[in-house]
């Protein structure tokens, strides 16, 4: 029996009994389709974090204070101290000290009443310089960013311009901010990148100097330093630069350092252990789909005992029966194979609108899953068709 026959006789014994090769493959199936949507969530998680750690700015390093002691001994967490100041951002910004800093934008933030209007609404006030905007990678929807030696004017996040003015158009009309009349002169292009106490899409930002006299912050103590290195690849030579500086200012290290690499790292660790987790549970089933195929294959031998026998008697090999088996199995593989796939795709794109969470299709994943499908149905089906190869023509004859 050439390949040729033999497949024809494989494609018969399969069509012959429809439900049960379904219910068979069904297994297969489902697992294909799970490694396809688990991997499809994991690239998409990535890419997702990816996405919102760029939005905080291209090539960043975020530079916070310390944590403080109170007088009874009550150390607050990082941050609560006011260790950081302009001068330490002036600093920064030297190149003849830190030759990888590009641009470097201190910030000074609060919470404040916005009143447009009979409409008010409560946001993040920002106090940053002139060169907030591209240190921290955003562009404008409409309107201008603010120069220097400006006051009274601010710029508005996406979310805080769409609270306090609806769909009207927000630049040129006026804004109270903390009780002091100001004008809308520019609004962000939304990132959609928040974290669980802020959204960087509802910010009101304003020279510097006139948020310190808002906030009445005497000192010139500065919340954030925001510092953009000169290329990607000089990111952690600036990282070092900056921690020396800082550290010979001030003797000791009462601030810390945070960049988008350390951040990236972290969420995509987290990331692929969730996602390990998830393909562990679809390897289990295609594991069961394995055990289907297996158990399915040693039924049709003991269904075909009598036919195998025949064959044999007529001339067939152990080699031959050995193949149709195992073509039948394989058969079964693939097109469990094929129907995941097209199961996990149809997924892919049904998902994210249940779930709000972005899929994306890996071709690797999907040529890979097809490959273990196949691989799994003849895997599984060489113990049936081994053992269907070693009966002898008289005792198979004799089979009732």
């Amino acid at each position: 029996m050439n390949w040729r026959d033999t497949f024809a006789s494989g494609l018969e014994a399969i069509r012959a009994h429809r439900l049960r090769s379904v219910l068979t493959m069904l297994g297969i199936v489902i697992g294909i389709s799970s490694v396809i949507l688990t991997v499809g969530l994991g690239l998409g998680a990535q890419a997702t974090v990816a996405a919102q750690i760029d939005a905080l700015g291209s090539n960043l390093l975020i530079v916070s204070p310390g944590s403080s002691t109170s007088s009874s001994g009550q150390r607050g967490g990082f941050g609560s101290a006011s260790t950081l100041t302009l001068s330490d951002s002036t600093a920064v910004a030297d190149t003849s000290v830190a030759p990888d800093v590009k641009a470097v934008a201190p910030v000074v933030t609060a919470q404040a009443s916005l009143v447009a209007g009979t409409t008010n609404w409560t946001s993040s006030l920002v106090g940053t310089t002139t060169s907030w905007l591209p240190v921290r990678n955003r562009t404008l929807s409409s309107g201008r960013f603010f120069g220097e030696g400006e006051t009274n004017v601010v710029v508005l996040g996406p979310d805080t311009a769409s609270e306090l003015f609806g769909r009207r158009p927000a630049v040129g009309r006026p804004v109270s901010v903390a009780g002091r009349p100001m004008t809308v002169i520019g609004v962000l292009a939304s990132t959609g990148a928040s974290s669980s106490s802020a959204s960087d899409d509802d910010m009101a930002l304003m020279p510097l100097s006139v948020a310190r006299s808002l906030t009445g912050t005497a000192s010139a103590a500065v919340s954030t330093i925001y510092v953009q290195a000169s290329a990607e690849d000089t990111l952690s030579a600036a990282y070092q630069e900056i921690d020396a500086l800082l550290r010979n200012l001030h003797g000791d290290t009462d601030f810390s350092i945070a960049s988008q690499e350390s951040l990236l790292e972290t969420a995509n660790a987290t990331n692929e252990t969730l996602t390990i987790l998830l393909g562990g549970v679809a390897a289990i089933s295609l594991l069961v789909g394995g055990i289907g195929v297996m158990n399915i294959m040693l039924v049709a031998v003991t269904e075909r005992v009598r036919e195998i026998g025949l064959r044999k008697a007529l001339g067939a090999t152990p080699g031959g029966i050995r193949r149709q088996f195992l073509v039948e199995a394989g058969v079964l593989g693939a097109c469990g194979g094929l129907l995941g796939a097209a199961l996990g795709i149809a997924g892919a794109f049904v998902l994210p609108r249940l779930i709000a969470q972005p899929v994306s299709v890996s071709v690797v994943a999907i040529a890979a899953a097809i490959g273990v499908s196949l691989a799994i149905g003849i895997g599984f089906g060489v113990y049936p068709a081994t053992r269907a190869a070693r009966l002898t023509p008289i005792d198979a004859l004799r089979s009732e």
